[in-house]
């Protein structure tokens, strides 16, 4: 492996990763001195702020109440502020398709049919060396079009006329990527998904009429956000393309960002596009914050649905917020996967066109889906209530007035967990292990596409029932004993052993750890051979 030395610097960046094919094309010495400039402005500051998300989780976990903070009431309160003008190529986003930039994704989510695609470094990949720079590959050949691929059945696909605006999710603050390091320490993951892409593709994107758009995942407050914009200020300064061209949605998608909402937008009015509701990984937080609280056991996952009141609280005041502030509001994932059964797929279409019009009607802008079989579903929908407008920035809601009590009323859907739950919880995280293991981030299981934000759901509900004596330990071993014999006959191939020590540590432990992502990357995907300085 090569180190490269930057010129007129005592500092070293190194990609310690393996090679691969064309990965010279990405890993440019232009690209590798632009994430050191960005890493050299950031990585303190991104240190403070992840050192204040683990005290404010250790205060939640004490039985610290959450709110609405007073010191940034002004924010709130004042009518005139708004964010940025809406971008070429994102007027209309009444449908978006999520998944991991493999070629093949890359090329269907393009061709779908959807106004956007949100290429999904983050809980849609597994993050081996090998898919982080394949994924920035794709989106380069993408925007040259030059990307295609052929089939299993020899058939060939190539890019539309009309392809999805391109939209980039870079993996969130907490997570380092091991593969490139400065003097020997890893480089935030989430700059080097952005730096890569931006350096590459930011005038590319330019030149063709779109822009560099970002979705912003697992912000908890709003001076993560603000870190961000100084991000994007920097980054636009560095390359000369005009402060304000970048557009970030940001996802809201913990509790405590969801007291944060026009702070955020604040932050980042600049650069701003609007917010979008990440209900699953939204879910997950709400489980890991108050998980050692028994007033606030929730039952199984699939009870806990978005007309509960603390999920409607949620959703209509990321509306109100958003169109208060001239912001696209983005509604959640559909995650079914069509199958070949008419009957099956009728129900999870019928179930799709529920959720959806829930949200044409609550005056979200648009919404995602995870394949490109429920595109025409969400767009039918939406086009009965958009019609020919690009959306409805016009409804203000301001009807909703959503209080700090009903955000957090969790309570009001605490239940015990059902045996069926209980062991549908360890087969989905056991799985989604064993193919992130494998390196797919996305996976389709029991009908549903699952990424991170699901199989995170799943072992903090168990630590969370085991903590309270809603199931035994016994009982979850003997479960998970048997999903790793199941797991072997579905695939010989599978790797249940791992992916059963993962779900030990990360569910059946004395603490409940925030990600299991953290943990599994360092053990199992970094691969570091040898380094060899040039």
């Amino acid at each position: 492996m090569a180190s490269t030395a930057l010129m007129d610097r005592t500092r070293e960046i190194a990609v310690v990763g393996e090679p691969g094919d064309r990965f010279d094309e990405i890993l440019t010495p232009g690209a590798l001195d632009f994430i050191f400039r960005l890493d050299a402005a950031f990585a303190q500051r991104r240190v403070e702020l992840l050192a204040e998300r683990r005290r404010r989780a250790e205060e939640l976990t004490a039985g610290a109440a959450l709110g609405f903070r007073p010191e940034t009431a002004e924010i709130r309160e004042a009518p005139d502020w708004k964010v940025a003008p809406i971008a070429p190529g994102l007027e209309d986003r009444r449908v978006e398709i999520t998944g991991p930039p493999t070629r093949r994704m890359t090329v269907n989510a393009l061709n779908s049919g959807a106004r956007v695609w949100l290429a999904d470094f983050e809980d849609a990949t597994s993050p081996t060396w090998q898919n982080v720079v394949d994924g920035q590959l794709n989106l380069l050949d993408a925007i040259e079009r030059r990307i295609d691929f052929t089939a299993d059945n020899g058939k060939r696909y190539e890019l539309s006329r009309n392809p999805a605006t391109i939209v980039v999710r870079p993996r969130g603050w907490h997570l380092s990527e091991k593969h490139l390091t400065i003097d020997g320490r890893p480089v935030s993951a989430s700059l080097v998904d952005f730096g890569l892409y931006f350096y590459h593709c930011a005038q590319r994107q330019i030149d063709r009429g779109s822009g560099p758009y970002f979705y912003l995942p697992k912000l908890e407050n709003h001076l993560e956000a603000r870190l961000w914009n100084d991000v994007f200020i920097v980054a636009q300064d560095l390359l000369g393309i005009p402060r304000g061209t970048v557009r970030a949605t940001v996802l809201i998608e913990t509790i405590t960002a969801a007291f944060e909402m026009e702070e955020i937008l604040y932050e980042l009015r600049e650069h701003a596009a609007g917010l979008n509701a990440g209900r699953w990984d939204y879910l997950f937080s709400l489980i890991k914050n108050f998980a050692h609280r028994p007033a606030y056991v929730l039952p199984d996952r699939a009870k806990v649905t978005m007309t509960s009141p603390m999920m409607r609280a949620y959703t209509e005041l990321l509306v109100r917020t958003c169109h208060k502030r001239g912001a696209h509001a983005i509604g959640g994932m559909a995650a079914q996967v069509p199958s070949h059964d008419p009957d099956a797929n009728e129900a999870a279409f019928a179930k799709v066109r529920l959720d959806k019009e829930r949200e044409a009607e609550d005056g979200f802008d648009g919404s995602w889906v995870a394949h490109p079989g429920l595109v025409p579903v969400c767009r039918k929908v939406f086009d009965e209530v958009l019609g020919s407008r690009p959306n409805q920035l016009d409804r203000m809601r301001s009807d909703v007035h959503v209080s700090a009590e009903e955000l957090v009323a969790v309570h009001r859907n605490a239940g015990p967990p059902s045996e069926e739950g209980v062991r549908t919880n360890i087969a989905v995280a056991l799985r989604y292990f064993d193919a992130w293991l494998r390196g797919s981030g996305a996976v389709a299981l029991y009908g549903l596409m699952e990424d991170a934000a699901t199989a995170e759901i799943a072992r903090c509900q168990i630590w969370q029932w085991l903590r309270h004596g809603l199931v035994n330990e016994e009982t979850v071993r003997k479960h998970l004993h048997e999903e790793v014999l199941a797991l072997g006959k579905e695939d010989p191939r599978s790797l249940g052993a791992e992916a059963a020590a993962i779900f030990e540590r990360t569910a059946l432990g004395e603490q409940l750890p925030a990600f299991f992502t953290t943990d599994a990357y360092a053990r199992y995907l970094v691969r570091r051979p040898n380094l060899v300085t040039v």
